[in-house]
């Protein structure tokens, strides 16, 4: 492991505080109030709690996120992802990452008010982007071309739709969610079927004109 690799104490202190800053954000907000319950949780001396943790509310909520992308790629392990397809990959990514920010459920409604915030709104941007590329790169995807854009904006589209679902759903076991989501993926895979059958008869049809061509202006 490089330098680089390893975080700095400061880093591993806000690492360790930051999902804890979340769930007391439910009661005090995105504020120091936060900070100081969470290392009141976690038996934290609260000055290097205030010094480790932002003390913007944006950078607060970006720290948040970030440790659930971490969590997030600790729990899909290789062998927990051996023999999923990849519907069933996206789906369990984002049910999961809705387990993991259960906790915090009310501080997100919160989160994202501030976020939607004109100030805000380039860092909730790059949230979203981080978010979705995170679940792509944990389900396996290598693409570089214009697809890697593409994924990634359908998939930021229906995780940003479920959350807002989520936030509203009382219902047991968040069944609401889990009907809407399994709808959703749905759509995605039906879009996906039909660009996949486009871009075969166009291939069809380039190679069709190809062969007239050839007819018509046979080679030398």
């Amino acid at each position: 492991m490089s330098a680089m690799d390893s975080p700095s104490p400061l880093e591993k202190l806000r690492r360790q505080l930051a999902l804890a800053v979340g769930e007391n954000a439910v009661f005090d907000g995105w504020t120091q109030a936060a900070v100081d319950s969470a290392a009141r949780q976690l038996g934290i001396d609260p000055v290097q709690a205030r010094l480790a943790v932002p003390k913007g509310h944006a950078e607060m909520i970006d720290l948040y996120i970030q440790e659930v992308d971490r969590a997030l790629e600790a729990w899909f392990t290789p062998k927990r992802l051996a023999g999923m397809k990849i519907r069933e990959k996206i789906r369990s990514l984002i049910w999961h990452r809705l387990e993991i920010q259960g906790p915090a459920r009310e501080a997100l409604r919160r989160a994202l008010a501030i976020l939607a915030m004109p100030q805000n709104l380039p860092l909730g941007l790059r949230i979203g982007w981080r978010t979705a590329d995170t679940m792509w790169r944990i389900a396996g995807d290598t693409s570089t071309d214009f697809n890697h854009y593409t994924k990634r904006m359908t998939l930021g589209a229906v995780y940003a739709s479920t959350l807002l679902v989520w936030l509203d759903d009382q219902t047991e076991g968040w069944t609401d969610t889990a009907a809407f989501l399994d709808r959703r993926i749905d759509d995605v895979m039906k879009i996906e079927k039909m660009k996949a059958e486009w871009r075969g008869s166009s291939e069809q049809r380039l190679s069709l004109s190809r062969f007239l061509g050839r007819l018509r202006y046979p080679p030398r």
